[in-house]
């Protein structure tokens, strides 16, 4: 029988080759091709929140007869129901939409929080903002915010709401 195994000095000369060009080629494709985010001239404008909105009804009083058609364990005197509206948002910038959105509420009876996140890049420079939020089944808008914002390119505009009923928040990050 023969013995066809490398010597062990030339097994560790092919080994740390074979390291070497691992890392050049891993070090080659950690700086290029070049990937950019955005233009040099662009700004981002994020729009990014979470909202409660209102039930869709209100509760109601249940009649005398109602409840006896109930069981006894299920005799509540108040029937509220669960569901909550739709999240209706409109963003404009420089008098345009650029959003028009409808977010439903989450949770499998339609009685979470509506979440909503977009991301646009935009010209960077100066630009009025308008936010409009309706949070009730009569779709009316209850809540706006504007804002006057000057983005420098890479810049970003965050659009955030407020649950304590202080409105729109737009912060430059």
């Amino acid at each position: 029988m023969s013995d066809r195994r490398l010597p062990r000095a030339l097994r560790v000369v092919l080994q740390v080759l074979a390291y070497g060009a691992f890392a050049a080629v891993l070090g080659y494709f950690s700086t290029s091709p070049a990937y950019r985010l955005r233009g040099d001239d662009e700004a981002l404008v994020k729009l990014s929140f979470t909202h409660s909105a209102r039930l869709m009804r209100a509760c109601r009083e249940r009649s005398e007869s109602e409840l006896a058609k109930l069981a006894p364990n299920m005799r509540q005197k108040m029937d509220c129901p669960r569901e909550r509206a739709p999240v209706r948002i409109e963003l404009d910038m420089d008098g345009r939409a650029l959003y028009r959105i409808e977010a439903p509420p989450a949770g499998l009876h339609r009685d979470g929080a509506a979440t909503v996140y977009r991301r646009l890049a935009i010209p960077a420079g100066r630009h009025q903002f308008r936010a409009r939020l309706a949070d009730g089944p009569e779709g009316e808008f209850r809540f706006s915010g504007e804002s006057v914002v000057e983005l420098a390119p890479g810049q970003v505009l965050i659009v955030d709401f407020a649950t304590d009923g202080s409105g729109f928040v737009f912060t430059r990050g």
